[in-house]
């Protein structure tokens, strides 16, 4: 392979060995699955920190947050890590709340977003007394203010506006246009009148605006529009019901490039585009709350390596070549989903010249389970180990048991050091929920 396209895949610690092996973290990846075995999803420790201080030293300023968008990847250990490096957490669900809580993740670092919370999800986090409810819609404002009523603390809230903005991404990913499940449209009535209702709201304390444009953006015009839609709803407000905000949340959405023909932006640079955008509208509006921006992708996706054993090949003469992994959408639907595209490479032959081309399925019945297209490896052969790069967002937190296929497992590596963070799921955990007849 060569050696500048190994150079451009490979991220953090990741490296080719002086036996020519995958190396992340220091560890053979060879032989992480002989120990642990695959499909296994492998992440990069030290780049999930440096990541996360990036983060958090470029958006330095007015005691602005970052808060780690745990629907990209959550785990208990993933909670330690975040809570480690100071990052606050955004969860989605019941259960995300409930896996932050087991963490002992501190939970006034916790904001609370979702477009259908139960009530019973609103008592738990209500119970557990969260940081922030990221208030998505008039019906849950008004469910949250009746349950709240019985509560022991005054909630802080924020309200999720749809900004209308295009964020440039595949539509099953764009959140922030007017049509959208997601948020409170502006100029609506609905939001004037929710507006009106918390400036005045004695149980519950409104701090301000959350907006979420979409996710995988690889253009940042978008978020300089979401700011500047931002501010004139606050100065709006301001002039119409004489409240400021305390605090406005432009969400998260940074793309990464998944293969050596994208490119995306860095951390850095989306920091100092949205303060720079920020502190011109502030001075404008002559409002100046704090920020809070909400990464997933950017913080975890090219952490993340998968390596799956190869099985069988079929090679349909002047058509394709097929090699059939061990995984494929029950570990990764994001091709089927969104036709994401990603790289591989034989993690035990890094430096040999491509021969063929591949197409690389997985093992489901189905034939859109098809993970990468029209890929150069060289020759592959059945049980050698294929490394599939930048799968560490939006891969493990959408498995599935299609087929009954059990989830795989997940390792942390660091120094030559390995940690199982989650163990590989077997047959009998697929059906310990099932109930007999009889």
């Amino acid at each position: 392979m060569n050696k500048h396209h190994i150079e451009k895949m490979l991220a953090g610690t990741s490296r080719v060995n002086s036996t020519g092996h995958l190396e992340i973290g220091n560890c053979d990846t060879l032989n992480l699955v002989r120990e642990f075995g695959t499909p296994l999803i492998c992440y990069d420790e030290a780049l999930i920190r440096a990541n996360c201080r990036t983060y958090i030293n470029s958006f330095k300023r007015r005691e602005n947050r970052v808060a780690y968008a745990g629907k990209a990847f959550l785990s208990i250990a993933m909670c330690q890590i975040i809570d480690e490096e100071g990052l606050y957490l955004d969860v989605v669900s019941g259960g995300e709340l409930y896996t932050a809580l087991k963490a002992g993740f501190p939970v006034e670092r916790i904001y609370f977003h979702g477009n259908n919370k139960t009530a019973d999800e609103l008592q738990q986090a209500l119970y557990a007394q969260v940081g922030c409810f990221v208030i998505d819609n008039r019906h849950e404002y008004e469910l949250l203010r009746q349950l709240v009523l019985t509560a022991k603390y005054r909630p802080v809230i924020l309200l999720r506006v749809a900004l209308g903005v295009d964020a440039a991404t595949h539509k099953y990913i764009q959140t922030g246009q007017h049509d959208s499940k997601f948020g409170f449209a502006i100029n609506s009535g609905e939001l004037d009148r929710t507006v009106e209702d918390l400036t005045k709201d004695t149980v519950m304390n409104f701090l301000g605006f959350h907006s979420h444009i979409g996710s995988q953006i690889t253009t940042l015009g978008g978020f300089r529009q979401a700011v500047g839609i931002m501010f004139d709803l606050v100065n709006d407000y301001k002039l119409k019901y004489q409240w400021v905000p305390s605090e406005l949340s432009l969400g998260g959405g940074l793309g990464i490039a998944y293969t050596l023909s994208e490119e995306a932006n860095t951390i850095e640079e989306l920091t100092s585009l949205v303060l720079t955008a920020a502190e011109e509208q502030m001075e404008r509006v002559q409002v100046y709350p704090r920020l809070v921006l909400e990464p997933g992708r950017s913080i975890v996706g090219q952490a993340g390596t998968t390596l799956y054993t190869t099985g069988a090949i079929k090679q349909i003469a002047g058509v394709r070549n097929y090699v059939a992994v061990d995984g494929g959408m029950t570990d990764n639907p994001r091709p089927a989903l969104y036709q994401a595209q990603y790289q591989c490479a034989l993690a035990g032959r890094m430096l040999e010249q491509n021969e063929e081309t591949y197409s690389i399925a997985g093992k489901c019945c189905e034939s859109g389970d098809m993970l990468i297209w029209n890929h150069e490896l060289p020759r592959v052969q059945c049980d050698e180990v294929l490394a599939v790069f930048y799968t560490g967002a939006y891969n493990y937190s959408m498995a599935s048991n299609y087929n009954r296929i059990p989830r795989p497992a997940v390792v942390l590596v660091k120094d030559g050091n390995a940690r199982l963070i989650i163990q590989r799921e077997s047959y009998e955990d697929i059906i310990k929920l099932d109930k007999s007849l009889s």
